[in-house]
């Protein structure tokens, strides 16, 4: 992409850059290597600083109905302190630390639905514009693994998965967003259960494991939705029966025991203790919506904007 909407106010032509990512997922926790590809423009300039910025497209739950909107994540700087000059080429080589609760984008070579990019931003003269965009894939940690395989051992079904923007409470999540991953259940309890939501708060020790579930209405009962919180180790994932250990887990929620429950927090990003009780939230699409928040949505979505929309239009209009 080329500056020239930021260097024309300086009476300068602009450099162009191109991030190239190393081939082949990332995962949560892990490394992510690269390199900025510079070129330079009409006159020499001195690049104050290269920004990489973890960018997701998230929904968010308003009056009425959800939309979406693009939050970063993290950000990285990489380089800077340099001159560029005139048409000359410069690359900067970088390898970053994910966060460890980065989403999962995909599960053997299957796209799960999240949208994750990265973003370059050039800083030149205190301007900053935005650069490159490029898709980021992310796999799963060996525990997220073994947790969704045994769910498909179990029988259950993958639906979707999306991010929420908001915080589970009672739990450690420190991403302003976090990933639901929509499961059907097996024949055996969908006259219960109408889907299972998962989501994994991943740190260096370990997972936390809050699943919901979707209750049908009984005959004497009304339908709820009840959410428990797990843990498991990382180190434990050679060793731990895994199919035993989610049916389990399984076995709890649907029976709707409150012992470790957490409730959701509305969007005012404050983390309480594990609490007790059911979480029932918004429907979307027609099916129903666990732990959200949404109230601080639309200040980070002016901040950050449609990152993820409109590229080819934006392209075209710096270009112009």
């Amino acid at each position: 992409m080329v500056f020239k909407k930021l260097l024309g106010a300086l009476g300068v032509g602009g450099p162009s850059v191109d991030t190239v990512l190393h081939p082949g997922p990332a995962l949560p926790g892990g490394p992510l290597s690269g390199e900025v590809r510079l070129r330079g423009g009409g006159s020499e300039v001195t690049v104050d600083r290269i920004s990489l910025l973890l960018v997701a497209r998230v929904e968010r739950e308003g009056q009425e109905e959800e939309d979406e909107g693009t939050v970063v994540l993290e950000r990285f700087t990489v380089g800077g302190g340099f001159r560029l000059a005139e048409e000359a080429d410069h690359t900067v080589p970088f390898t970053v630390t994910l966060p460890w609760e980065t989403p999962i984008t995909e599960l053997h070579g299957q796209h799960l639905g999240p949208v994750l990019g990265i973003r370059t931003e050039l800083e030149i003269a205190g301007a900053r514009d935005k650069g490159d965009l490029d898709a980021l894939a992310v796999g799963p940690l060996p525990a997220q693994e073994a947790i969704l395989e045994a769910f498909g051992q179990l029988g259950y079904a993958f639906r979707s998965a999306d991010l929420e923007l908001g915080h589970i409470r009672g739990t450690g999540q420190q991403l302003p967003c976090y990933q639901e991953i929509e499961i059907l259940p097996p024949a055996g309890h969908a006259h219960t259960v109408n889907e299972i939501e998962v989501t994994f708060i991943a740190a260096p020790g370990g997972l936390e494991i809050v699943i919901e579930a979707d209750k049908r209405a009984g005959l004497f009962s009304e339908g709820h939705d009840t959410v428990h919180r797990f843990t498991a180790s990382h180190h434990a994932v050679p060793q731990t029966d895994w199919n035993a250990q989610v049916d389990a887990w399984l076995k709890e929620v649907i029976a709707g025991h409150e012992g470790h429950a957490v409730t959701p927090s509305h969007g005012d990003g404050h983390r309480s203790g594990p609490g007790t009780g059911a979480v029932v939230a918004g429907v979307a699409a027609g099916v129903a919506v666990g732990v959200v928040g949404g109230l601080v949505a639309a200040e980070v979505v002016d901040e950050i904007g449609d990152a993820f929309e409109g590229e080819e239009d934006e392209e075209s209009e710096e270009e112009g």
